[in-house]
């Protein structure tokens, strides 16, 4: 198992700035990081790889889709523009020395139809990721999708769903996550919903029900654990918490109250929470 924390909690743009978290993160004993990717600045990127090639510390990283570049849209040029940026987003990966291109970029975050998915959204976000799929595995990039509740939008909402999209894309280099976060909401029965995706499943997210510190709230840990341990996952374990520290980011995840000590706190608390849990 492989244990990281998404830097998010502090930056959605990270540069040396944030070399200070980057080794707090490391002495904490993560394995990792999780990387946001929505600027496109290159030579940020190359620096942050430098930067975390000598600390030792190993990398995945999260983007969204957003309306004007939607893998959905019945618009054939909002496609394309998808394919562009998330092409770019791979090139990002790419300089920091990233393998693993995580998040909700099948359709666009916080855009709703107003009605169910329809076959031609189906069939349109197929043929937009099968090419930047096509792209990504040029450059020893896999995208790893994430489904999110239906408060956040309404394409792929729950495990059996996404991993049939990746099923029926059937490109070596797309794959899906498991976030315990969305599962809360969305899942009848956790214990299904992990046997469901697990051949396709290449990440998990460990979040709690409130966003905070993992262990400090309602999900159901137990039955979590138990389920990915089954399975025999074996891969990154990534904690993806949020704050107050970063308004706009505040405001889209609804955070509007202050419900941990420190981030280095919730960071410490979250590996030994995420170790006791899987090797206790």
């Amino acid at each position: 198992m492989k244990y990281g924390m998404n830097l998010l909690l502090w930056a959605t743009a990270v540069d040396e700035s944030h070399d200070g978290i980057l080794e707090q993160i490391k002495q904490i004993g993560y394995d990792g990081v999780e990387v946001p990717i929505f600027d496109h600045d290159a030579g940020a990127f190359e620096r942050l790889g430098g930067k975390l090639d000598d600390l030792g510390l190993g990398r995945t990283a999260v983007t969204v889709s957003t309306e004007d570049a939607n893998p959905i849209s019945p618009d054939a040029s909002i496609r394309a523009e998808a394919v562009s940026r998330l092409c770019s987003a791979v090139d990002m990966c790419r300089l920091a020395g990233v393998d693993m291109l995580c998040g909700p970029f099948h359709s666009a975050l916080g855009a709703f139809s107003g009605a169910l998915p329809t076959p031609e959204e189906w069939e349109n976000g197929k043929t937009t990721l099968r090419e930047v799929a096509d792209y990504a595995g040029e450059h020893g990039v896999t995208l790893v999708l994430e489904y999110l509740n239906r408060f956040e939008l309404y394409f792929l909402n729950c495990a059996a769903d996404c991993s049939r999209f990746v099923r029926e894309v059937d490109h070596p280099n797309l794959r899906m996550m498991y976030d315990t976060f969305h599962a809360n909401i969305e899942e009848k029965d956790i214990t299904e919903a992990v046997k469901s995706c697990i051949d396709v499943c290449a990440h998990v997210h460990i979040s709690e029900n409130d966003r905070s510190t993992p262990g400090s709230g309602g999900v159901d840990w137990d039955t979590s654990f138990a389920a990915l341990k089954e399975v025999g996952y074996d891969g990154w374990m990534v904690v993806e918490a949020f704050g107050l520290a970063l308004p706009d980011l505040a405001a889209a995840t609804k955070i509007w109250r202050r419900m941990y000590e420190s981030e280095e706190q919730l960071a410490t608390d979250a590996l030994a929470f995420m170790k006791g849990r899987w090797e206790g």
